[in-house]
C-alpha cells in the first residue's frame, strides 16, 4: 500500500473547477431563492386570513376582501416562483407592489369607516414584509439573469 497523506488536495488545476464552481454557485442560489419563495407563500397565506386573525373580517368586509385577494395572489406568486422559478421570477415586483398597496390600503379603502389600530398595523407591518421579500426576490432574480447572461454564448460572434 502507498501512502497517500503526503499529498495535497489542490483541486484548482482540475480542468473541471469552473464548472465545478458554477454548479455550486447554482446550489447555494437555489438554497436561498426556495427560501424566499417559502417566506413569499406564507406571507400570502396570512395576509389572505388575517382578517380572520386580527378580528376585522366583520367591521371592515370591503378590507377584508382586499387582504383575501391580494393574499391569495401572493400566496400564487410565491408557489410559482417555487415551481416554475425560470418563468415566474420577473413577477416578483409584483410582490413588492402589493405590499406597498397593503401599507396604504387601511386608509385607501376605509375612507369613509374608521380603522382600527390592529387593522392597522396588521397590514402596515405584512406589506412591509411583502415589499422586502418583492425586493429581495426582484434582486435574486436580477442576479440570476445577469450570471446566465455572462455564461450564454454569444449571438455576435467574429469570424
Amino acid at each position: 500500500m502507498s501512502d497517500l497523506s503526503h499529498h495535497t488536495t489542490d483541486i484548482t488545476g482540475h480542468p473541471d473547477v469552473a464548472e465545478m464552481r458554477e454548479r455550486h454557485a447554482k446550489l447555494a442560489a437555489g438554497r436561498q431563492a426556495v427560501a424566499v419563495d417559502g417566506l413569499v407563500l406564507l406571507t400570502g397565506l396570512y395576509m389572505a386570513i388575517s382578517p380572520w386573525v386580527v378580528h376585522f373580517h366583520a367591521t371592515n368586509p370591503d378590507l377584508t376582501v382586499n387582504n383575501l385577494i391580494l393574499g391569495i395572489t401572493m400566496a400564487v406568486i410565491g408557489l410559482g416562483l417555487t415551481l416554475a422559478a425560470e418563468r415566474m421570477y420577473r413577477l416578483s415586483w409584483t410582490c413588492a407592489a402589493i405590499g406597498i398597496w397593503m401599507i396604504i390600503s387601511p386608509w385607501v379603502v376605509t375612507v369613509g369607516h374608521s380603522a382600527t389600530a390592529g387593522l392597522i398595523w396588521n397590514n402596515v407591518w405584512v406589506g412591509a414584509v411583502a415589499f422586502v421579500l418583492g425586493l429581495v426576490a426582484a434582486g435574486m432574480a436580477m442576479t440570476t439573469s445577469r450570471r446566465t447572461d455572462k455564461m450564454a454564448p454569444s449571438r455576435h460572434t467574429e469570424k
